[in-house]
């Protein structure tokens, strides 16, 4: 069976997914207000959603809802009720961990597909044999499994059950996510949705009888991390995820900036559609793919798992600090009077020359020639993050473009 895989890109807010939509995902991914694993993202009302998933259907893209907590007793009366609204607005599919979710899910909405999440531990092909049985769709692989496990994987489940891998962003230092730093630290449970990040802190060790005394676990000359790892990048390897079957490759980041979405969907999509038009024209792109997808922030980057256990080198990174090529300014929403309307996102002025990011490729320097705001006065600059302004770009921008600065 000839696999053509999803591009499936993360959204943290319908501004987000739209973004998502018009540069390239195949499938977006979002969550509610409740019972996901991101509760610091802005996340979704359920206006919001019923208003992305439309926006989704009507460019022929789905949305997929996590609803991946590891419940508890107290949340099961919640989650039934959530799904009875769910079922209303019709997402394409529910990204599931618990057992006891997925068991609900089945009997309030059963037309809705079901995925099982990486936070299910999901390293082996009798564990997707499991999931089929009980109704799923997709099983979203560990991020543990290698390039050699997953072809493995395929080769032993039925061809309808679909695979989803991660291919590109942060690596949680824990196996597939199942954290207890942050509870343990801050009380702030990982695997309810509020996760503070423990594993990018900078530590040392205190022998019990010297307090004051920090002895480093791990050090050079940027600081000293133990539970750290570089982000994911398999921009260079889409020939040898479609070789291993795999049927979505799922981009991290539910709490990243729309320029970051942009930019990756725009890279992925791109890299995805030459290799599938002619493996050579991929191979030839290369050096282009490599420049877009490091203009947005980011660690330094790792294929992880894919290719055997990464040791120190191939997963610690050298500095704790993210890669910043460009400042996101915002998007371009409706165009009025030659003026075009955005909510500014950072700071930039007239007369300053700027980027304009198109969903096709293009990247069009303009000079800002005005900046009016609501009240259609004329302002220099614009300093007040999310303010609505109209601004002067020469009639190059389109709806939906993103606004940048390189730095």
């Amino acid at each position: 069976m000839s696999r053509h895989p999803e591009l499936l890109i993360p959204a943290s807010s319908l501004e987000v997914l739209k973004t998502a939509v018009v540069f390239g995902a195949d499938a977006v991914y979002i969550g509610g207000e409740a019972f996901g694993l991101r509760a610091k993202a802005k996340n979704f009302s359920m206006e919001d959603m019923k208003e992305g998933i439309e926006f989704a259907h009507a460019h022929d893209v789905k949305v997929y809802v996590t609803a991946n907590i590891l419940a508890h007793n107290d949340d099961l009366e919640g989650v039934r009720e959530y799904f009875e609204e769910l079922k209303e607005i019709k997402p394409d599919a529910l990204i599931i961990a618990d057992p006891g979710v997925f068991e609900i899910a089945k009997e309030v909405c059963p037309e809705i597909e079901r995925h099982v999440s990486t936070q299910a531990n999901n390293t082996n092909y009798a564990t997707y044999n499991f999931w089929y049985k009980q109704g799923a769709s997709r099983v979203v692989s560990a991020r543990e499994l290698s390039m050699k496990e997953l072809k493995e994987l395929r080769a032993n489940i039925p061809e309808d059950l679909e695979i989803e891998t991660f291919v590109h962003g942060a690596m949680c230092i824990s196996y597939s996510g199942r954290c207890l730093l942050s509870n343990y630290f801050t009380g702030r449970d990982a695997n309810q949705g509020a996760c503070t990040h423990p594993c990018r802190w900078k530590y040392a060790v205190v022998e019990e009888t010297r307090p004051g005394e920090y002895m480093p676990v791990y050090e050079n000359e940027r600081g000293t991390y133990i539970f750290n790892s570089k982000d994911l990048c398999m921009i260079e390897y889409i020939p040898e995820l479609i070789d291993a079957g795999i049927d979505s490759l799922k981009i991290e980041g539910r709490m990243k900036t729309a320029l970051y979405v942009a930019t990756v969907a725009r890279t992925y999509r791109k890299a995805l559609d030459d290799y599938q038009k002619d493996p050579e024209i991929y191979r030839k792109n290369m050096p282009w793919y490599l420049d877009q997808i490091s203009n947005c922030t980011y660690r330094q980057f790792t294929t992880g798992f894919f290719f055997g256990k990464p040791d120190e080198n191939s997963q610690i990174y050298d500095s704790n600090t993210y890669v910043k090529e460009y400042t996101y300014l915002g998007i371009i929403g409706e165009e009025k009077d030659g003026l075009y309307r955005i909510e500014q996102r950072n700071k930039f002025s007239v007369g300053e020359t700027i980027e304009i990011m198109k969903p096709d490729g293009r990247n069009i320097e303009v000079t800002v020639g005005k900046i009016v705001n609501e009240a259609g006065e004329e302002q220099e600059s614009a300093p007040h993050p999310k303010q609505v302004l109209y601004i002067d770009l020469a009639g190059q921008a389109d709806k939906y473009d993103i606004i940048r600065r390189k730095e």
